[in-house]
């Protein structure tokens, strides 16, 4: 939709998309190769340039940390409907040492967030009114989680790390075919805001073509900002106060034809964000160490529980056809679980020891029958197993989990390793660019069950909303065996579940695990396939002997992952086809 309000400020802002060649930038991009092998580090994301930055890093001495920040950057610049730095995520990290631990990044509520506060007349606005809006930016959590991860963990200053992102954003990169598609459908919003629109849309109101490049120097100079000052030069200031004003009043256009609502976000809210570190989830499978995240995520108790579930068959199954069937199941009764009890555990009792301990997993277990349920199952009582009790509220899904989030992984030659998913939520997070800044809001307060006053994960002031980001990190004796982690809302904890699965019981190497086609159960009267799993065998016996109800969906996650060798060697492995395919480096082939 053209409007002439917007068109001028569209006009001025051609320059930023021009032919390549023009600027060069995008011939000099590196081609994207989905697995690597090699010594010296490896990394793997969902962008070459992205992977180009953090192999970059590593080859100058940077360790894992500094490369996996180095990548962040570059990735809020080339995939910003996905990630940035008006987002959050979480962060899994393992040192030389031994250690592993999270850094908690998720977003924040504003102080004044109220459990009806996504309710107009006593009723829960619908999801794109909920999201499309101030009122769904929760306070960022991105720059403060990079600060912590290079001052505690890293070598490289915040200043060092962002050069690449820098770079990138001053300097444009080549928009194709998945960066057309994702603003697609943003662009009845993005035209209503013309900070957004000046950056993403063309004068006429379309994206901008595939082959161009694009460049986003606003983003450059927030970059550069916080570079000089630190994170405080994103918590305080002029970006600050930026972003608190395009969420408490929406810099729309005059005639725009969507209404957003005004927002909660205070200078002071902004000012007291901190992302802590916190102890990773942990379970034993099949003699592997399996780290996770914690809550606020529900990604790392919902993959342990799942593989607690899974562990008692042995074999999983004796098809693949059983194992699969196993799996989802499995996944039933721990989102079942995950539904009910997680939430922020500075508002809520989360059973966490209950949740993976092996006795619960074994109730559970003894629920699943050799025919598929079909239906959404009552959440069982993990509180018994943690000396306590207390009934569960049962909760569907949250209403709007986005599907659009970015995952990357890292490991460096003396052992340290980063498994990082962050996100802006929905494709295109809250639809608004900060004026100035280049950077898009995130929507993540819409990741509250904001229809309920009184469910564990309802909207509540300074409260982070549940997550499913599941970044893993799998130990053999001690040892790297295993990082890997994925995008795709809900979504992201199944599909995580399966290429744990898929590698570690049922034969299949690391890109032959990211490539199969992925089916996926959320404790739901049917399951969800991509289409390209209704071609297989085991497809059909899970309609038939086990009675599974499947239906067609789009893809299912973009997953990243790195394998650790004899010898000292990496097997780094991204998507070869979903969401455009992905990149995988190693520093010496």
């Amino acid at each position: 939709m053209k409007r002439n309000s917007i068109r001028m400020a569209l006009i001025c802002a051609a320059l930023l998309a021009v032919p390549v060649g023009a600027q060069g930038a995008g011939a000099q991009e590196p081609a994207k190769t989905p697995t690597a092998t090699g010594s010296g580090g490896a990394a793997a994301t969902v962008d070459a340039l992205g992977t180009q930055a953090a192999i970059e890093t590593l080859r100058a001495g940077g360790n894992a940390v500094d490369a996996a920040v180095a990548a962040a950057g570059v990735l809020g610049v080339t995939e910003p409907f996905s990630s940035g730095i008006g987002g959050g995520g979480f962060m899994v990290i393992r040192t030389p040492g031994g250690k592993v631990t999270t850094i908690d990044g998720r977003e924040t509520a504003p102080a004044a967030m109220r459990p009806d506060s996504f309710m107009e007349g006593g009723t829960p606005l619908q999801f794109n009114d909920a999201r499309y809006s101030g009122l769904s930016a929760g306070v960022p959590g991105t720059v403060d989680t990079w600060d912590e991860a290079l001052r505690k963990y890293g070598t490289y200053s915040l200043a060092k790390a962002l050069q690449p992102g820098i770079r990138v954003a001053r300097d444009g990169f080549t928009v194709d075919q998945t960066f057309f598609d994702q603003t697609q459908g943003n662009v009845d919003f993005f035209d209503d805001v013309p900070s957004s629109a000046a950056i993403y849309l063309d004068p006429d109101g379309t994206p901008r073509d595939v082959g161009t490049t694009l460049r986003n120097p606003d983003m450059a100079r927030a970059y550069e900002r916080i570079a000089k000052l630190g994170a405080k030069g994103f918590y305080r200031g002029v970006i600050a106060a930026a972003m608190v004003k395009a969420s408490q009043d929406p810099p729309v256009a005059a005639d725009a034809n969507h209404r957003w609502r005004p927002g909660l976000m205070t200078m002071r809210d902004v000012k007291g964000y901190a992302a802590p570190e916190r102890e990773p989830t942990h379970i034993s499978y099949r003699g592997l160490d399996v780290f996770g995240m914690g809550p606020p995520s529900s990604g790392g108790s919902t993959v342990g529980e799942a593989l607690n579930i899974l562990e008692g068959y042995d074999p999983l199954g004796t098809t693949r056809a059983q194992a699969l069937h196993r799996f989802i199941e499995a996944s039933r009764y721990s989102f079942a679980d995950r539904n009910a009890y997680l939430a922020d555990p500075a508002y809520f009792d989360v059973p966490l020891c209950g949740l993976l301990s092996d006795s619960f997993a074994a109730e559970r277990r003894a629920l699943i029958t050799n025919t598929a349920a079909n239906r959404a199952v009552d959440p069982g009582n993990p509180r018994d197993n943690c000396g306590t009790g207390a009934a569960a509220l049962r909760s569907s899904d949250g209403p709007g989990e986005g599907l659009s989030t970015t995952h990357l992984t890292v490991a460096d030659a003396k052992g340290t390793i980063v498994s990082y998913t962050f996100t802006i939520e929905s494709t295109g997070g809250n639809g608004i660019v900060v004026p100035g800044w280049g950077f898009l809001l995130n929507n993540e307060l819409t990741d509250f069950n904001f229809d309920s006053t009184t469910h564990p994960n309802r909207a509540d002031g300074g409260k982070r909303p549940r997550s499913s980001m599941a970044p893993t990190i799998v130990l053999q004796d001690g040892k790297p065996f295993l990082a890997t982690g994925s995008p795709g809302g809900s979504m992201i904890i199944t599909t995580v579940l399966q290429t744990l699965i898929e590698r570690i019981d049922l034969g299949r190497t690391l890109p032959q695990a990211i490539a199969a086609p992925r089916v996926s159960q959320r404790n739901g009267a049917f399951s969800l396939a991509e289409q390209g799993f209704f071609s297989t065998p085991e497809s059909v016996e899970l309609q038939t002997t086990y009675g599974h109800d499947i239906r067609p969906t789009g893809e299912i996650g973009a997953v990243t992952g790195i394998e650790f060798l004899p010898g000292n060697r990496f097997l780094a492995a991204a998507e070869p086809v979903r969401r455009g395919g992905g990149s995988a480096g190693v520093v010496s082939p």
